[in-house]
C-alpha cells in the first residue's frame, strides 16, 4: 500500500491553517435576514398572551413568529435512520414550555440592532408551572413534561410520556442473582456522570435562501446533512424535494451536530418571507441549548468468585433526557452493550430508564452513552480488583477480551462474532510506556505529594449494524484524474483524506490525483452521516467496492480500445494494456477520448452498509500526582494503546485520540452542567465551565496493536469514539491509588478528595 497506513497530510490541512473562508459563516456573507430567538425564563411554563404587535413596528423587523404561526406537527431533531428511535415529542414553536431557554418566538430582521430591539418589546403572559428539575425523581411524578396527547414514538422504546418515560428496556443472559449468590466478592454501588457541554469551535450556525426553482437551500454546519433535509420536511411540513442542504467544513462537532439545532429557525423565516436568512448561536445558546452528553446514575452489581473471576454483571442506567428525547433511546444502550461485552461473564443484565425533566434537552456527544457506561463498569472492576489486593491489570488480563477470544459470539453484543482484537496486547504495551509494574500503584515523592497510577480498558464500534450506510461515486476525468463524490460529513476528522487514502490505493493512481467532493444531498450519494464511528469502517468499504467497479469499467473500455478481450487486459494505474502483446493505451488518453468521442463516460458508484459493527480496543493507563493538602491533581503522563484494526493514516488516528482523551479529561476533572432552584443554567460561559488546557492535560502519549478486521476497508476499524472512553475510570482508579477514597460521582475535584480524605481519617 502507498498510501495507506501513511500519514498524508489532511486534504484541507492549508486552507484551514492559512484562514481560508470554509466555514458556514464564511460561504455565507451575502446580505441575509438576522435571526434570534426569543427564549423562555422558565423552566416550566405555557404561554397564556403573546403581544408582538410593537416589536413588528420596529423598522426593520421582517418577521416575528409564535406558536400560532408554525406548523404543529410534532417531529424529533435527533439525526438517526428513518423510523427515528427517538420520540416525535417536539413542536418548533410550542404553547408549553419545557426548559429555560424554550423558544418562545422567533424574531428576524435587517440587522442585529432591530431584532435586539425588537426581542425586548415582545410581551408575554406565563402561567408558571412547577419544575421537574430532579431527574432521580422523573418517572411516574405528579408533574408531566409531556401531557401532550399527541406525544408518539414511531418506535417501541418503552416510551410512556405519562409516566415522563422517553425510553425503557429490560435485558437478561443467564441468572444474574443465582451466579451472584455464589460469588465471594460482590461490588455493588452507584456511579453518577453529569451532563457535558461538547464546547466546538464552532457554534450551531444555519443560512438558508431560496434558489431559483423555489426549493429552500441550507447551508449548515452539520454532521447529518440528509437527517436534515428529512427532519426539516417533518417540521415545515413540505416535500423533502424542495430541500436541498449544504455542508461546508465544520469547525467541529463531537456528537453535538447530530441533531437539528439552528437550523429549523431561519429555514421557517426563509420559507415564509422567501428571503435569506441566518442564525448564528451565540456561546450562551450554544451552553444553554445545545444538545450535552446525558447525565446519568449508573447502578452497578458485579460478582466474582475468590480469585477474581467475574462470574456475573448487572447494570442498571437512569438516564436525563431533559425536556426532550433526542437520542435518549440510542445512546442509553451503549452504556451496557458496550461496557459489559468486554468482560466474559456466566450471566449478565442490563436495564434502563431514559427520563424527561424540566433541564435542556440531550443529545448526542462522542462516546455516545458508552462513555458513562465504561466510567461506571471500569471503576467497579477497579473496586474488585482492591478488594482482592490484586493488581487492576492482572485482574483485567484474567477476564477480558483477547486475541484469544476470536471466533468467539458476543452475546451481550447483539451475537456478533469477534473477528479482531488486541486488547491484551494494548494493555501490556500500556503497562510498559508507562512503567507500570514500578509506579503501581503509588509512590511517595515527598512534600504531601504521591503519585500514582490508574487503568482502565474500553471498547466501541464500527457503525450502526444492519443500519448505517455509506455511499460513494467515483469518476474517471479528462486527464486521468478521479472525482470522489462522498455523502459522509467531514468534521475536522480527516475523513476527505483518508477516503482519498483508501481510492488512490485502490485505482494505484497519486494521493492527489483524488479530488474529495463533500456534503450536497443534490449532488451526494446518500450517506446516514458521520456519527456512531461509521465513516472509515462503512463509507470506507463503499471507496473499496466503488473503485473496484470503475477498475472494471476501465479494464473494458480499454479493451475495447484495444480490441482485445477483457481477459486480456491489465491496469497499473497509468495504462490499460494487452498482457499478451504489452500494447497499451494511457489512462489519460482512455479518458480524454471518452469525453470528446462517442465513448463511455466512466464512473462508479456503490454503497455499503454492514450486518456487524467490530469492536476497536483500548487500553488507557494514566500516572498523576495528588497534593494530599488540598486534594489537588495534576495530570503527568496518559498512556494510551488502541487496536483499530488498519491504521489507515497515522498522524490522523493518533490527533484523534489525543482530542478524545482531552475531552474526556475535561469530564473527569472539570465539566459540570450546574442548574439552579429555578432550572437556569449557573455555568454558561467559559468563564464558569472549564475545559482542560494544554497546561491541564500533562503528557499524552498514543500507540497501536494493529488487529486485520476482514470486514473493514484494509483491514480497518473505527477510532473516533473509542478514545473517549477510559480517562475517567482511569483517573478515579489513580486517584483511589494515592488517596485510597473512591470518587464515584464525576467531576473529581479536589473538594470531593479532601473530604473523602478527611471521613478516612
Amino acid at each position: 500500500m502507498k498510501f495507506v497506513n501513511k500519514p498524508v497530510r489532511k486534504k484541507d490541512a492549508m486552507s484551514l491553517v492559512t484562514g481560508k473562508p470554509v466555514y458556514t459563516d464564511d460561504v455565507t456573507q451575502g446580505s441575509s435576514l438576522v435571526v434570534k430567538l426569543l427564549r423562555s425564563p422558565h423552566a416550566h411554563a405555557l404561554i397564556e398572551e403573546i403581544n408582538t404587535e410593537k416589536a413588528k413596528n420596529v423598522s426593520g423587523i421582517e418577521c416575528i413568529l409564535t406558536y400560532e404561526d408554525v406548523p404543529q406537527s410534532r417531529f424529533t431533531t435527533a439525526g438517526q435512520s428513518y423510523p427515528e428511535p427517538s420520540p416525535y415529542d417536539r413542536l418548533i414553536l410550542d404553547k408549553r414550555l419545557r426548559c429555560v431557554g424554550d423558544p418562545v418566538a422567533i424574531v428576524a430582521g435587517r440587522d442585529e440592532r432591530a431584532v435586539d430591539k425588537a426581542l425586548s418589546m415582545i410581551k408575554v403572559k406565563y402561567n408558571v408551572l412547577e419544575p421537574l428539575l430532579d431527574f432521580r425523581n422523573a418517572m411516574d411524578n405528579e408533574i408531566l413534561v409531556h401531557p401532550e396527547d399527541d406525544f408518539v414514538s414511531l418506535v417501541e422504546v418503552g416510551a410512556d410520556n405519562k409516566r415522563n418515560l422517553c425510553s425503557s428496556e429490560r435485558m437478561s443472559i443467564g441468572n444474574v442473582d443465582e451466579e451472584l449468590a455464589k460469588c465471594a466478592h460482590i461490588i455493588e454501588e452507584d456511579y453518577h456522570t453529569k451532563a457535558n457541554n461538547q464546547t466546538m469551535m464552532e457554534t450551531f450556525r444555519t443560512y438558508t435562501s431560496i434558489d431559483a426553482y423555489g426549493r429552500l437551500n441550507i447551508i449548515s454546519s452539520t454532521q447529518i446533512p440528509f437527517h436534515v433535509r428529512r427532519i426539516l420536511s417533518n417540521a415545515l411540513q413540505i416535500p423533502k424535494s424542495q430541500i436541498r442542504v449544504i455542508k461546508p467544513r465544520i469547525g467541529g462537532g463531537f456528537g453535538a451536530k447530530q441533531s437539528v439545532v439552528s437550523e429549523l429557525f431561519p429555514a421557517i423565516v426563509t420559507w415564509i418571507t422567501k428571503k435569506p436568512a441566518k442564525m448564528i448561536y451565540s456561546r450562551k445558546e450554544s451552553f444553554t441549548n445545545g444538545s450535552p452528553r446525558h447525565e446519568a446514575v449508573i447502578k452497578i452489581r458485579l460478582g466474582a468468585d475468590e480469585n477474581g473471576m467475574i462470574k456475573a454483571i448487572h447494570m442498571y442506567s437512569l438516564w436525563n433526557a431533559g425536556a426532550y428525547g433526542d437520542h435518549g433511546p440510542t445512546t442509553v444502550g451503549l452504556s451496557g452493550h458496550k461496557a459489559m461485552t468486554i468482560y466474559n461473564a456466566n450471566a449478565y443484565k442490563f436495564d434502563f430508564d431514559v427520563v424527561y425533566s424540566n433541564t435542556m434537552g440531550a443529545g448526542a456527544y462522542r462516546g455516545y452513552g458508552a462513555t458513562q457506561g465504561f466510567f461506571a463498569l471500569e471503576s467497579a472492576v477497579n473496586e474488585l480488583a482492591a478488594r482482592l489486593n490484586m493488581d487492576p491489570t492482572v485482574l483485567r488480563m484474567n477476564n477480558m477480551l483477547t486475541q484469544n477470544s476470536v471466533g468467539k459470539t458476543l452475546p451481550t453484543y447483539y451475537n456478533e462474532v469477534l473477528k479482531s482484537c488486541t486488547l491484551d496486547k494494548c494493555l501490556e504495551k500500556a503497562k510498559k510506556m508507562i512503567d507500570w509494574d514500578k509506579k503501581y500503584p503509588c509512590r511517595d515523592m515527598g512534600n504531601h505529594k504521591v503519585r500514582s497510577v490508574g487503568c482502565a480498558v474500553a471498547m466501541q464500534g464500527s457503525g450502526i449494524s444492519n443500519v448505517d450506510v455509506g455511499a460513494v461515486e467515483i469518476r474517471l476525468n479528462d486527464d486521468g484524474f478521479y472525482t470522489l463524490m462522498i455523502g459522509a460529513t467531514d468534521m475536522g476528522t480527516g475523513c476527505d483524506t483518508i477516503l482519498a487514502q483508501m481510492a488512490a490505493d485502490c485505482m494505484d493512481c497519486e494521493y492527489d490525483n483524488i479530488i474529495v467532493h463533500g456534503v450536497d444531498t443534490d449532488l451526494s450519494p446518500y450517506d446516514t452521516g458521520s456519527y456512531a464511528s461509521s465513516t472509515t469502517y462503512i463509507t470506507g468499504m463503499a471507496v473499496v467496492k466503488a473503485c473496484e467497479t470503475l477498475k472494471n469499467k476501465i479494464l473494458a473500455e480499454g479493451a475495447k480500445k484495444l480490441g482485445c478481450s477483457v481477459e486480456d487486459t491489465e491496469f497499473d494505474g497509468k495504462t490499460v494494456y494487452n498482457a499478451k502483446t504489452n500494447e497499451g493505451i494511457s489512462l489519460s488518453e482512455l479518458a480524454n477520448g471518452n469525453y470528446v468521442g462517442s465513448n463511455n463516460y466512466l464512473s462508479a458508484a456503490e454503497s455499503h452498509y454492514s450486518p456487524v459493527s467490530p469492536p476497536p480496543f483500548m487500553a488507557g493507563l494514566v500516572e498523576i500526582e495528588v497534593d494530599k493538602l488540598t486534594g489537588k491533581i495534576d495530570i503527568i503522563d496518559y498512556v494510551g494503546v488502541i487496536d483499530c484494526g488498519t491504521v489507515i493514516n497515522p498522524n490522523l488516528a493518533r490527533v484523534q485520540a489525543e482530542g478524545g482523551i482531552v475531552q474526556a479529561m475535561g469530564m473527569a476533572m472539570y465539566e459540570d452542567i450546574i442548574y439552579d432552584s429555578k432550572g437556569r443554567m449557573m455555568n454558561d460561559s467559559f468563564m464558569q465551565y472549564k475545559i482542560p488546557s494544554r497546561l491541564d492535560v500533562g503528557n499524552i502519549r498514543i500507540d497501536f496493536e494493529s488487529s486485520y478486521e476482514p470486514s473493514g476497508p484494509f483491514g480497518a476499524k473505527s477510532i473516533g469514539e473509542l478514545v473517549i472512553n477510559t480517562p475517567p475510570p482511569a483517573i478515579a482508579n489513580a486517584v483511589y491509588n494515592a488517596t485510597k477514597v473512591n470518587i464515584r460521582n464525576l467531576p473529581i475535584t479536589s473538594e470531593k478528595i479532601m473530604m473523602g480524605m478527611l471521613k478516612k481519617a
